[in-house]
């Protein structure tokens, strides 16, 4: 064989070799990651106090700026894991806790160490859109200050970004701070991409911040803006409560009006039924309407006042 074929043979074998050399790198730098992410963890499990069984998930662990060095360059990766133990942590808080709970009000668990998980996750991975919403929804029951810190590094990180002006102006809403809550709004509706809407919430915010059409426009715009499940079930869920605080306030009026015209309260809800059917009123088989989830709403003849039935699954706060 000539040397010119001889060096066109080993051209082609080094022409060959090189994307098998770039997947091996790939390779190894992936297994270098996981084992990096493996080592973290273990190290983590090696510090919790063995008597509290949520201290795996609850450990302060390490601090942000460390987690960082000690992910070698795999800070998403680092994230996501810090993001899951989080929702662990938060999962198996309300898995053993007696009573019902929602997703905005979870201070009966003390998950006094969320903050500062969603913090380690935020640190590594600042885009992390998720970890910023959760913490708007979740937090400021636990650590109201925490929540807004929590959601203004988030703009920070992402200025052109409105969905974090609307989760700030959340925060601010359920406070009561109504005009830092309009204000957040109208800065979200001046970015690229805002929907028109948030320029109309933040009127209706400081105009009228208390009243229900605003709760009402908040929540589903929460829902429908939401990709977690979790999230869109807590709108549905108040978006139900405030469907049936104003036929509570219907029911009411239609006692009332009972009450000034007989002197009395009525004993039941047939007493009311023909009032009830001229306002197209569903009932059940007792004569009694039916709230959003169809159970039987109460009506307290020594009260006169309507009320929610026990069986109900509408959250009576």
């Amino acid at each position: 064989m000539s040397k010119g074929a001889t060096e066109k043979q080993d051209g082609g074998a080094s022409t060959l070799s090189r994307p098998m050399a770039g997947d091996a790198l790939l390779a190894l730098v992936l297994l270098g990651g996981l084992a990096c992410v493996f080592a973290l963890s273990q190290r983590l499990e090696d510090l919790r106090p063995a008597e509290d069984p949520f201290a795996t998930y609850e450990e302060i662990y390490v601090a942000p700026d460390a987690a960082r060095r000690m992910s070698l360059g795999f800070n998403g990766l680092v994230a996501d894991w810090y993001w899951l133990r989080s929702l662990q942590y938060v999962g198996r808080k309300m898995g053993a806790h007696e009573g019902r709970l929602s997703l905005d009000d979870l201070s009966p668990l003390g998950v006094r160490n969320l903050g500062p998980m969603l913090e380690q996750a935020t640190t590594l991975d600042p885009q992390f859109m998720a970890a910023y919403e959760f913490g708007a929804i979740v937090l400021p029951s636990i650590d109201r200050d925490a929540a807004v810190r929590l959601v203004e590094k988030g703009i920070r990180e992402n200025p052109s970004d409105w969905r974090l002006r609307q989760h700030l102006g959340y925060i601010h809403w359920q406070a009561k701070r109504f005009r830092e809550a309009g204000a957040a709004y109208r800065e979200g509706a001046a970015l690229p991409g805002a929907p028109a809407w948030m320029a109309a919430l933040a009127a209706q915010v400081e105009l009228d911040g208390g009243s229900r059409q605003v709760a009402r426009e908040l929540y589903a715009r929460m829902h429908d803006e939401s990709d977690d499940e979790r999230i869109r079930a807590l709108a549905a869920e108040r978006l139900l409560q405030l469907q049936a605080l104003d036929e509570r306030d219907a029911l009411q009026h239609m006692v009332d009006a009972f009450r000034s015209r007989f002197s009395r309260c009525p004993a039941g809800w047939r007493e009311v039924a023909a009032v009830l059917r001229s306002a197209g009123i569903q009932t059940d088989a007792s004569g009694a309407p039916r709230d959003p989830t169809g159970a039987p709403y109460a009506l307290d003849a020594s009260a006169c006042r309507v009320k929610l039935d026990e069986r109900t699954e509408i959250r009576k706060r």
